[in-house]
């Protein structure tokens, strides 16, 4: 357990992160190699993976079901490969959100010998967590934009918006992340709920469908999801080359920080009692 001064600030929180960026980056580039570590293709998997889940949702969705956005008349090329191309946008930023908290939990648990051993700043683990997930959505993204560029033509200017529309939710994303891992040293039953509540977001997000599809009273729903909005923008911004709603992306912006504020504080200011439980 580290004895220093426990920083519970956002300032702090930054002075952290740029303090320790280099340990960062080698936990997080160890997280990758790490997860393929004695496969023969190695890390050509973070490729392939996203590459045959594309292909598979593109034959089952627009071959199999036949399934169409509503964007475009029927028997278009638009309408056989769309549809998929819209669910791997959805499905690469619940991807991001569900590997960081599913996670969360077991984060510091399976990290026992950085809390009693040695001096180290566990604020980082989530944080590292969420760079090896945004390295997958990174490649996930590039499989994308190939697809786009196969069925659709040169993908749009405004994909260089993306890391702006996703950047609210990666921090509310930390948020949760940093209270999930201090709950999941006092209560490891959190670990067992976390992947339930990941995918019930999944069906209640306009991954498999858009929102405007649904009945008017269960729009509201959907729209309480905070991956809906971030799913959306990234579509605007990755496929229909418009630009995201800036103004709500301000206000998502500021709930983000709120929440990453208090996740980082209730973590620093309930460290103290992960050697005692461990």
């Amino acid at each position: 357990m580290s004895a220093s001064p426990v920083n519970c600030t956002l300032l702090g929180l930054v002075k952290s992160l740029v303090v320790h960026r280099h340990l960062i980056f080698q936990m997080t580039k160890r997280e990758v190699v790490g997860r393929y570590r004695g496969s023969v293709l190695g890390l050509l998997w973070s490729f392939l993976n996203p590459l045959l889940m594309l292909s598979v949702y593109t034959f089952v969705f627009s071959v199999v079901f036949k399934s169409r956005w509503g964007i475009s008349p029927p028997g278009t090329a638009e309408s056989k490969t769309m549809f998929a191309i819209m669910l791997f946008t959805g499905l690469i930023v619940h991807a991001v959100f569900a590997e960081v908290i599913n996670r969360a939990p077991s984060i510091v648990l399976s990290n026992v010998n950085y809390v009693k051993k040695v001096v180290f700043p566990l604020e980082i683990l989530p944080v590292v967590t969420l760079g090896a997930a945004l390295f997958h959505s990174l490649v996930s993204v590039f499989v994308l934009l190939l697809a786009y560029t196969a069925f659709q033509g040169v993908p749009h200017v405004t994909v260089l918006l993306a890391p702006l529309v996703i950047l609210p939710l990666l921090l509310m994303t930390l948020g949760f992340a940093w209270m999930l891992a201090s709950l999941g040293v006092y209560l490891q039953d959190v670990g067992q709920t976390t992947g339930i509540i990941t995918t019930i977001m999944l069906f209640l997000s306009p991954v498999f469908f858009p929102v405007h599809s649904l009945p008017v009273q269960y729009q509201s729903i959907i729209l309480l999801n905070p991956l809906t909005f971030i799913i959306e923008q990234m579509r605007e911004v990755l496929v229909w080359g418009r630009l995201p709603d800036f103004f709500g992306l301000g206000i998502y912006l500021v709930a983000a920080l709120l929440v990453a504020a208090a996740g980082y504080a209730w973590f620093q200011k309930t460290r103290s009692g992960f050697a005692d439980v461990l």
